[in-house]
């Protein structure tokens, strides 16, 4: 079946059946998974400005429909650690209404992008770009903990990078023991519970553990409950927000795409990481009409953006979810948590949570790819480093629009490399001209004929170098044959360079000639006028053609063609 299809996997799954052992096995994944998000989707609410139960909502409600909608069958969607930037900046400047309006609006642009067919298109994002946000959204994460890890007393965290540190620094005197060790134990057990096994995640455990321990001993730390009150224990009624105005849409516009952009990424590689896993093959058009979906649902409930959750998945994947009901029954056992156990919550300490989302942080952080991508090209690394650093220093917006900008030219700038023009009748040659049959080696070019030769791609980036090595001819030759064998492509600002080209050889009494053009320069030029200022009758599709119309022009006698060797060995053989 078609990936890219707008049809939900867990409609396909339906229509194939259920096995009694897999849908077991997508049960306890589900419940499973459950348990790991809950610590998580608290966390990362938390830590993005907004209410510990903020963060239950969106794993519930956007859990349920991305699992419902998606076009992965083992995604895992809620909130997660990439967000937590955006959606921090985001109340910082336009409070949580201004946030619910550019959740809508992300909403609105993934369906539109899945229903374009932009699904395959978002995998296009250069490596360098995707790594440069990762690691400074996890270094912004990492930052945004200090705080709460050390027990500084601040009222207000900036939300800018260096604000934030020299706020810090200010209140350093502040510092206490006490939520540093319960903070450092919570990135202990998480560092060592895999150890012991696997089936458990280490954030519940530390959960429960450090809870217990600070609401036993009735320990001086800030917990949830001392700094939000009571966790409710009921999911609220969908509400409908004030219909804004279209200055305040356009406000929010630039944000909204960031949200939008930041889901499609991170939902698609999710889904990539989890078919490597399984062995299947998602629809990523459905993904992001699913991620829409679930965008457009999550903050009338309270919730904030959300995402597929590459960790989660990988967990659902890990414990036998094949199916997307594994993804529902996540989403319900959070439901099913948050009515019976959410007001627990309110005791969970404040370092405990910081510990955890350092734990993230550093996930997130991909050291190692990052010194890897230090020691490659130099392009990829100022790519790698602006997107890094307009991150962390002012704002994941403009670090993908900067990022993609500058990957775009360097992209460019590495195709006009690899594109070479010249006159293959004087300085053009390849390496392996003798392998190659159709190699002016075996012709002869009469005089008064010079052949030039496009090998690569013909367009803007490459069209300067082709103008200026056509200043290498002193005297204008009778007929210029222009070789376009290995130039697939060509676009505006290439054709117009063609027909400067043109302009000259007719003011210089010179006959262009065109050989071996591709199926898309022939419809561009075609579409433009210039085949027929040409004509027709100067276009070829072999060089032989090519120089035998050159001799023609000149009065001169045709020559016989070279006869390629597997024919020669052909015709003795028929002699014999």
């Amino acid at each position: 079946m078609s990936v890219n299809l707008l049809i939900p996997q867990l409609l396909s799954c339906v229509r194939e059946g259920y096995s009694r052992r897999q849908l077991t096995n997508d049960l306890l994944a589900g419940v499973i998974v459950g348990i790991v998000a809950l610590p998580l989707a608290i966390a990362f609410a938390i830590a993005s400005g907004v209410k510990p139960e903020q963060g239950l909502y969106t794993a519930i409600v956007a859990g349920f429909l991305i699992s419902a909608l998606s076009g992965s069958r083992v995604q895992i969607g809620g909130p997660t650690g990439a967000f937590i930037v955006i959606v921090y900046d985001i109340i910082q400047r336009y409070g949580y209404d201004g946030l619910v309006l550019a959740t809508l609006l992300a909403g609105v642009l993934l369906i539109l992008m899945g229903v374009a067919g932009l699904g395959s298109v978002i995998k296009f994002i250069p490596y360098p770009v995707t790594v440069g946000f990762t690691s400074g959204i996890a270094l912004i994460i990492f930052s945004g903990q200090l705080r709460d890890l050390f027990g500084l007393q601040m009222s207000v965290v900036p939300s800018e990078f260096i604000e934030k540190l020299i706020a810090y620094g200010e209140h350093i005197d502040s510092w206490s023991l006490l939520p540093t060790l319960i903070g450092l134990a919570t990135i202990a057990i998480i560092i060592s519970w895999p150890k012991i096994t696997k089936s458990v995640p280490g954030s519940l455990i530390a959960i429960l553990l450090t809870t217990a321990v600070v609401a036993l001993f009735d320990l001086p730390v800030e917990t949830i409950g001392s700094r939000f009150g009571s966790v409710p224990n009921s999911l609220p009624l969908p509400h409908l927000p004030e219909m804004p105005g279209w200055s305040e849409v356009s406000r929010l516009f630039s944000p909204a795409l960031t949200i939008a952009i930041l889901a499609g990424i991170e939902s698609l590689l999710s889904a990539v990481v989890a078919d490597g896993m399984t062995g299947g093959r998602h629809r990523s058009n459905m993904e992001l009409v699913a991620q829409g979906v679930a965008n457009l649902a999550s903050p009338l409930f309270g919730g904030i953006p959300a995402t597929g959750a590459i960790a989660r998945t990988a967990t659902n994947v890990k414990n036998g979810g094949r199916t997307p009901l594994a993804g529902i029954v996540h989403a319900i056992t959070l439901l099913l948590i948050l009515l019976f156990f959410g007001r627990w919550a309110a005791l969970i300490p404040l370092p405990t949570l910081a510990g955890i989302l350092i734990i993230v942080a550093w996930n997130m952080s991909e050291v190692h790819l990052f010194a890897k991508l230090l020691r490659g090209p130099r392009g990829d690394v100022l790519v790698l480093i602006s997107t890094f650093g307009l991150t962390v220093l002012v704002d994941l917006t403009v670090a993908i629009q900067v990022g993609m900008v500058l990957a775009a030219f360097l992209f460019m700038q590495r195709m006009a490399n690899a594109t070479q023009v010249g006159f293959i009748t004087r300085e053009l040659r390849g390496d392996d001209e003798d392998e190659d049959l159709n190699s002016l080696k075996f012709r002869r070019v009469p005089d008064g004929v010079e052949v030039f030769e496009i090998d690569g791609p013909f367009f803007f980036g490459a069209a300067d170098k082709f103008k200026n090595a056509l200043t290498v001819v002193a005297s204008p030759p009778q007929v210029l044959i222009l070789r376009m064998r290995h130039a697939l492509t060509l676009d505006a600002t290439a054709l117009q360079a063609l027909e400067s080209v043109y302009d000259r050889s007719k003011r210089n009494g010179t006959q262009l000639v065109l050989s071996g053009v591709h199926t898309q320069p022939l419809m561009t030029m075609e579409k433009a006028g210039f085949l027929s200022l040409l004509g027709e009758e100067n276009v070829f599709g072999h060089i032989d053609d090519a120089l035998d119309h050159a001799r023609e022009l000149l009065g001169l006698p045709q020559e016989p063609r070279p006869v390629p060797f597997v024919a020669s060995v052909e015709r003795e053989r028929e002699e014999l």
